[in-house]
């Protein structure tokens, strides 16, 4: 079933929707009137919809049924991601949020090759975040995580004293994210934090920073894994380890 985000709460049994949306629905995946389809809204309540009638730039619905989206992860992850070339952060922005991340921001660490200009970043992030809204529809997220504004490495080590538990992985060694995530507290971990690096690593530097903020260095095991596979490998660990993998 065709999966959509609408920007406001729906109140009553019928809603009508415009813009983007509405032409993905008529033009592109060519729906007609009868046809079911899914809206889920900022309060995280899925809706199942009805289409009533498709206008050349609205698509009128009725609303069937309303209940909780549980299609999210127990904890938030933030992806702390050093920008990469080419476009690999396309690749690791929409797999990412396949996978369950919940916030992503961008950052220029030391060995960074990609540096754009701040214009080039804005077109970037604002496509970026259209990738990120093409995969949670995809995979039916609860929401559209969030690609934010590129940062330096230093602004993004202030930004974890937000976090419950902050992981940077380091090529050259440090626990295993299971050791990090069951030394946590008694109370269940809401908001984790995982810095990768480009496609050279992190500075050691770099890493006793987030370490001296009550980070952890960790490892991804003995092989050295490209900059576009250990956000997905590390992602995926810490959604096992936090019970947030059916498996």
């Amino acid at each position: 079933m065709a999966w959509f985000f609408t920007q406001q709460n729906i109140i009553g049994d019928s809603h009508i929707i415009t813009g983007e949306n509405a032409k993905h629905i008529s033009k592109v995946l060519r729906m007609r009137e009868g046809e079911e389809l899914t809206l889920v809204t900022p309060d995280k309540t899925q809706c199942l919809c009805r289409i009533l009638k498709i206008d050349q730039d609205s698509v009128t619905v009725e609303i069937n049924s309303k209940s909780p989206c549980l299609n999210e992860p127990s904890v938030c992850i933030t992806l702390y991601q050093a920008l990469v070339k080419g476009d690999k952060m396309d690749f690791i922005i929409q797999k990412c949020v396949e996978l369950g991340v919940g916030r992503i921001v961008p950052m220029i660490s030391a060995r960074c090759v990609s540096r754009p200009d701040p214009k080039s970043l804005l077109k970037k992030q604002e496509r970026w975040q259209k990738i990120a809204l093409g995969a949670a529809m995809q995979s039916r997220r609860g929401i559209i995580p969030e690609v934010c504004p590129c940062v330096s490495f230093e602004q993004a080590a202030e930004l974890t004293k937000e976090n419950d538990k902050t992981i940077i992985f380091y090529e050259m060694g440090g626990s295993r994210i299971g050791d990090i995530l069951s030394t946590a507290s008694d109370t269940p971990l809401k908001n984790i934090g995982m810095f990768i690096g480009s496609e050279g690593g992190f500075e050691q530097s770099e890493v006793e920073l987030v370490t001296r903020s009550g980070g952890c260095a960790a490892t991804l095991g003995k092989r050295i894994l490209r900059a576009e596979t250990a956000p997905l490998a590390a992602l995926s660990v810490i959604m096992y380890q936090t019970g947030n993998f059916d498996l």
